[in-house]
């Protein structure tokens, strides 16, 4: 093992040790006059050996430095961390979104938090609390996963030698992530969501359940009416992903400092995923709010996203777009705070039982 730790570096050509173990012939640059001889550097390498080094480099990283995760294990790892997360967190969800719901020209139906979780469980027992979950648990497996095999996917490439991610990139990377489970699921989920827990406010509910409620808004609106709100949501996942992952990459960089090899414990692990969390979440709640209002059942009142925002503004005033802030804030820290630490285990887990190169 401790040869597979030694420093390597790439010459111009095979080496004699090389040479002797393979039982070849290695040419002698130095019987070549300086002038035919090739120019230093690895521009000079042939491909096969530049190849060479860089599956060496590569190696190099997952051994003195975090170790690369394959996106198929990152794929695998996501689902199982989202699909745990919300069942933990789902009341939290919906206490959020009944507020963001709740237009003051109703006027509001709650007084704050408490008053909701009082008034729901009167109306529909503890279950209440968790209406709409079938749609966020049926999504939240592939939206965990998607997000965390595509950040791997995109990251993988643009770490240096020691497998380290500098933040700017790990920004990018979110970005592209929180974009790609915007379109690929968080969408259509979303709006499934919204519809049935705005559903249960009405005096007359109409969907039974999730598979119900998804047949007959199919039926009336189509496809397209799961794509509600599909420009909020993806302004809200991209910028959602590209802060948590910058701040946990940055807060991760932080903490390990020159030793890349330095494990991270779970509870610091939990810490730096609920710092992270509350950062998106006073950094983009007001999308979220446009996002809710765009997916609900009265979402024909709005012509487009910039309407709703500019309506909410003139009707409710800017601290409209901070409604359900403090639910939010509680789902979001535990959520990504669970999701990072289930994630990093079971990837941990899978490292032991998959290998992969």
């Amino acid at each position: 093992m401790s040869s597979l730790l030694k420093p390597f570096s790439v010459c111009e050509g095979p080496c004699e040790s090389c040479g002797v173990r393979r039982g070849c012939q290695s040419s002698a640059p130095d019987r070549q006059p300086p002038s035919q001889r090739p120019a230093a550097g690895l521009g000079a390498v042939p491909a096969h050996q530049r190849s060479y080094a860089a599956r060496r480099s590569l190696a190099a990283a997952a051994i003195g430095g975090r170790k690369i995760t394959h996106p198929g294990k990152a794929i695998l790892a996501g689902g199982i961390a989202g699909g745990i997360e919300i069942c933990i967190t789902f009341p939290t969800e919906y206490v959020k979104t009944q507020l963001q719901l709740d237009a003051r020209v109703n006027p509001p139906r709650y007084r704050g938090i408490g008053d909701c979780v009082k008034l729901t469980v009167q109306d529909h027992g503890l279950r209440g609390l968790y209406r709409g979950l079938s749609s966020l648990l049926y999504g939240s497996i592939p939206k965990s996963a998607v997000r965390f095999g595509m950040f791997e996917m995109l990251s993988n490439p643009m770490r240096d030698a020691t497998g380290r991610l500098d933040n700017t990139r790990s920004l990018l990377c979110g970005l592209g992530a929180g974009i790609t489970e915007a379109i690929i699921v968080v969408c259509p989920m979303e709006t499934l969501k919204v519809k049935l827990i705005h559903d249960q406010c009405s005096l007359r509910p109409r969907y039974r359940g999730f598979f119900h409620g998804v047949s007959e808004i199919i039926r009336e609106q189509g496809v397209r009416g799961t794509y509600q709100g599909l420009t909020a949501t993806v302004l809200k996942q991209g910028t959602n992903q590209a802060i948590r992952f910058y701040v946990m990459n940055a807060l991760r960089n932080w903490y390990k400092g020159d030793d890349s090899r330095k494990e991270m414990h779970p509870i610091v692990t939990a810490m730096f995923g609920a710092t992270a969390g509350a950062a998106s979440v006073f950094g983009n709640t007001p999308l979220d709010v446009v996002k809710t209002r765009m997916q609900g059942l009265e979402a024909h009142r709005y012509k487009n996203t910039m309407d709703c925002a500019f309506q909410i503004l003139k009707q409710e005033g800017p601290q409209a777009f901070y409604k359900g802030t403090v639910p939010r804030l509680g789902r979001v820290c535990l959520d990504v705070a669970i999701v990072f630490v289930i994630y990093e285990e079971v990837v941990k887990l899978l490292n032991n039982v998959w290998k992969t190169q």
